[in-house]
């Protein structure tokens, strides 16, 4: 049986090496201390995992995710490596670990008034909780999203698929600071040059943000033409939101 998740590992991995810069990044900047026992929470195919193994190549690793699919992917990559399927919202583990890391997972899920001081709870004393979230809601593509999931006779069906919920850095230092020692909270904007126009920033997304939209379970033709809409207005709005380079590509953030 498939969940909504699964079957987006392929998808995932077309862009891995710009979908991974942003973790290794994030892992440059965990402090220089010991890592005995680390996770790797929303694991994807495993390439944040294999970024935590070259920040904590001593460490006991294994990683968590909620697609079966993505778990599968994870373990022919990493064989050595122990993958669970599980949901990081109902995550039960003791804990005990020197690092929790969660590279582009945490804005698919609520409540962040408990879910973060609950994975702090899960840190050994001195460890460390890295956390990447994009923070791109205004960019083009995901307002265009929004706009044709509510302007359409499937707006019912998608009322739910968007992710709107967002904080700021204040919000995120005023939660974690009474429960640690430093709080470090930035913001980087990654450009992405993608050759193929609107079509490319489709594939980027049918990796990502598209995917709670296009797991909605459709009948066929609805399918299609929701689809063939998505596509049509990306191009459509490609023209007029997006700078075109010379090459045709289009610069993605």
């Amino acid at each position: 049986m498939t969940t909504p998740l699964d079957q987006y590992a392929n998808q995932y991995v077309q862009f891995e090496d710009e979908r991974t810069r942003p973790v290794r990044d994030l892992l440059a900047a965990v402090p220089n201390t010991p890592i005995h026992t680390a996770i790797d929470i929303g694991c994807g195919p495993g390439n944040s995992t294999e970024a935590l193994i070259a920040r904590a190549p001593d460490a006991t690793i294994h990683g968590i995710d909620a697609s079966a699919d993505m778990i599968e992917a994870a373990r022919k990559r990493l064989p050595a490596l122990r993958f669970d399927l599980a949901d990081v919202t109902t995550w039960d583990d003791p804990g005990g670990y020197d690092l929790i890391l969660s590279n582009a997972v945490l804005q698919w899920v609520p409540a962040h008034d408990t879910l973060f001081p609950r994975l702090v709870g899960r840190l050994a004393r001195g460890g460390h909780l890295a956390v990447q979230m994009p923070d791109n809601l205004d960019e083009p593509a995901h307002r265009l999203m929004r706009e044709v999931a509510a302007g359409g006779p499937w707006a019912d069906k998608l009322k739910g698929a968007a992710r709107t919920e967002r904080f700021d850095a204040r919000y995120y230092h005023a939660l974690l600071a009474p429960l640690g020692s430093r709080v470090d909270v930035w913001r980087t904007t990654y450009y992405h040059p993608l050759r193929g126009g609107a079509d490319a920033v489709v594939e980027w997304f049918k990796g990502s943000a598209l995917r709670p939209f296009l797991a909605t379970r459709w009948p066929a033709r609805t399918v299609i033409r929701c689809r063939t809409t998505v596509r049509c207005c990306c191009r459509f709005r490609a023209c007029s939101s997006w700078r075109r380079a010379s090459n045709g590509a289009i610069t993605l953030h």
